[in-house]
Parts: structure tokens; sequence; C-alpha cells
């Protein structure tokens, strides 16, 4: 009786797969499972609002009916919806502008290592480590007519009663005001960790040349930090578009409709209102905004580092 051989897998390399241990076979199903994991807890929910976002569901209702592109259609013809855009734009457009320009200006002062900016380092960084909410209620305090310390310093150059989130030409500034005092040391935080790691030797051989700082800082210091501003305009852009923690507890959106941007238009419709499936097109469409800027950004970010390494 002939005798039976058993098969056997061999890698391509020669290696008998059979003989390899089964707990080194299934390292890399061990290594990608928490990112699959994590991938399916985003795409449930992600597949679920947009399935949502064509029925009716509320939270006051037991059962729920499709209802195709209705949700879209009143979203898209609501005046609040264009007012919730604009919001969402000019704030993160402000808020943004605003801190990347301080922060890199920081930045730049503080390059140079010395006791004073180690201490100013610390200093700056407390912002970053008070939650929005706690912020929103030292700046409330900070801007009160009665009890507040900035209002005596308004006064003597002549401003009394400054309104600051009360009115409505004063509350974005306001809302923008405190997230920069939130959020510039991150972009601090993110430009020096760029300029500390840019070469020594093409600024040395500039100074020795006899550059000017202006034209260090435009020819050299500007474009190898190019990667290192993009990094930090994504991440800030982001967080700029979606911003609620803020405005939620600055105003609630107010004073009337003035700081009602798509997130807390959203959150209005679906949780005060309850009427989920009709906020979903606001909060959809804030994400198809953020997720084309932060592809953008992303193409940028890579060519300005190829440039950046002379490719």
């Amino acid at each position: 009786m002939a005798s039976m051989t058993k098969k056997t897998e061999k890698h391509p390399g020669g290696i008998n797969y059979n003989e390899i241990p089964r707990s080194v076979r299934l390292r890399p199903y061990l290594i990608i499972a928490p990112g699959l994991l994590v991938l399916i807890g985003i795409l449930i929910p992600f597949a679920t609002a947009i399935f949502l976002s064509f029925t009716n569901f509320s939270f006051r209702m037991p059962t729920w009916e499709f209802v195709g592109l209705r949700n879209w259609i009143r979203a898209f013809q609501n005046p609040d919806f264009f007012h919730a855009l604009s919001v969402t734009l000019r704030y993160a457009f402000f808020a943004v502008t605003t801190q990347m320009i301080l922060g890199t200006l920081v930045a730049m002062m503080l390059r140079k290592d010395s006791p004073i900016t180690r201490i100013l380092k610390v200093a700056l960084i407390f912002p970053l480590m008070v939650a929005p909410a706690i912020a929103v209620l030292i700046w409330q305090l900070m801007t009160s007519n009665s009890v507040g310390i900035l209002e005596p310093i308004l006064r003597a150059f002549g401003v009394y009663n400054f309104p600051w989130a009360a009115g409505h030409h004063t509350a974005m500034f306001t809302a923008v005001l405190i997230d920069t005092w939130v959020y510039t040391p991150f972009i601090m935080l993110l430009v020096l960790a760029g300029l500390q790691s840019l070469p020594k030797s093409p600024f040395e051989a500039a100074q020795v040349d006899g550059a000017s700082p202006w034209f260090i800082f435009k020819t050299l210091t500007l474009p190898m930090l190019k990667p290192y501003l993009y990094i930090a305009l994504l991440f800030r852009l982001m967080v700029a578009l979606q911003e609620f923690g803020i405005i939620f507890a600055l105003t609630r959106g107010g004073p009337g409709r003035t700081l009602m941007n798509l997130s807390m238009t959203g959150y209005e419709i679906g949780f005060r209102f309850q009427r989920l499936g009709e906020s979903l097109p606001y909060l959809l469409t804030l994400w198809v905004i953020v997720n084309i800027a932060a592809q953008f950004l992303v193409k940028r970010q890579r060519k300005a580092a190829k440039e950046a390494q002379g490719y």
C-alpha cells in the first residue's frame, strides 16, 4: 500500500508554512486588529449617519420612514444653512490665521535657548492645558464690566462698556480671542519643534556671508519650515471648522444666531428639537468641508516636504 504523503504549504522563499509557530503566524493579524476595530468603529456610525439623513428619524417618535432627499433639500433651501456655513468659514479663517501668525512669531522669539525662554515656554503652554469651557469662564470674568480686569484698561483708552460676547458685531471677535488664547500655544509648539529640527549649517553660512535676518527667514527658514506649518495648519483648521465647545459655553450660538455655525445648528436641530434626520445634512456637509480641506493640506504638506529635502 502506497504511503500517503501530506502536502505542506511552503512560502515562496522555501519556508514550510506549517512549521511556523501559530503565535508567529497570528502576529500580523494581531498588529492590524486595533486598526481594524477603530476603522469599524468609525465606519459604522458614519454609514448610519448617512442612512439616517435620508429618513425622518426623531427622538420623539418610535418609528421612522425613508424620505429620500427631503432633508437635504430643506437644508439647502433654509437660509440658516448658509448663515451657518458663513459663520463656520469666517470663524475658522479668523481664528486659524491669527493663531498661525502669533504662534509662528512666538516660536521664532523662543528659538534661542536661554533661562528666560525656558520659563516662557512653560508659562505659554498653560492655556493649552485648560479645557475650552473653563477658558470661556475665565474670559467671562476677565471681560466683565463690573469685576473684569480688562475694563479698566479699556477705560484708559476711552472705551466704556465694551459689549464683548453680548454684541452682534463683537461676539465673533470675543470667541476668536478665546480660541486664540487657548490654541496659539499648540501652533507655537509645532513650529518651535520644526525650527529646532532645521539644519544649522545653511544659516551659519548665510550669516557669514552677511545676509540680513529677513533674507535668511525668507529664503531659508520659511521654505524649510513649510512642512511643519502645513501640519499645524491642518490640525488647527480641522478643529476650528468643527468648533463647538467655546461657542456653546460662551453664548450658545448667540446673541441671536450670530455664532450659529454648522456644528451648533446641527446640535440645535438634532438634540434641542430632537429631529436627528434633519440635522445630519448640516453635520455631513461639515464633514465634506473638513475632508476637502484636509486632503488639500496633506497634498501641500507632502509637496513642501519634498521641496525642503531638495527633490
